[in-house]
């Protein structure tokens, strides 16, 4: 999604009438710049069972695109140009959940909590170690995006919301995202082989 749009608007004095595809000498690399979200923890015990050996964490990905972009006044409309792009890439919530047969503050409850945290390092590893890569993609995508011809300002939105799509939906963008996700399934997988519960085990 996107938070919000910034627009110049340049004047420019043309005689005669103005064709879409002469915005494309508009165009210009975007400016891109990569943010990782702020992350919350949440912890809860929900009142289904579950396995007392073991809390999950629930991972949520998330992206978010800020367009700036410049307006040119043509005398038959106008050409919106990509100029800048600050996106917001990364884990910003995990949902801890643990069984309430551990009393909250426990020996057990810290145990698994303590694991838990451990899987949510692994996923804020992945992160930290694929910036680069995602920089990369984003940067790809934005750059693909083309100048657009518009009739009325009054398309401009529309138009910043189909750049939007455009971005989200470029193929380096959707492959980093699986990246992403097989990383940390991998990460996590280790978290757990690793894990010999001995830390548990002594508050049984």
């Amino acid at each position: 999604m996107f938070k919000k749009y910034t627009f110049i608007l340049f004047a420019s004095f043309v005689c005669c009438s103005v064709f879409a595809d002469e915005c494309v000498k508009y165009k210009q690399t975007p400016r891109v710049k990569i943010t990782n979200p702020m992350h919350e923890n949440h912890f809860i015990q929900p009142d289904e069972p579950m396995d007392k050996f073991h809390g999950t964490v629930l991972a949520t990905l998330a992206q978010d695109f800020d367009l700036v972009v410049d307006i040119i006044n043509k005398d038959t409309g106008y050409c919106v140009v990509l100029k800048k792009l600050d996106a917001s890439v990364g884990y910003n919530d995990f949902l801890v959940k643990i069984d309430k047969s551990h009393r909250r503050g426990s020996c057990s409850y810290s145990a698994i909590l303590n694991h838990e945290k451990k899987h949510i390092d692994a996923y804020l590893s992945v992160i930290k170690d694929m910036n680069s890569d995602i920089k990369d993609s984003v940067y790809n995508a934005a750059n693909s995006v083309m100048p657009v011809f518009v009739d009325s300002r009054d398309e401009v939105n529309t138009v910043i919301e189909k750049m939007n799509y455009q971005i989200q939906s470029h193929p380096d963008v959707i492959l980093i995202k699986q990246k992403i996700n097989a990383a940390q399934e991998i990460r996590n997988k280790r978290v757990d082989q690793n894990e010999d519960n001995n830390e548990l085990k002594i508050c049984l």
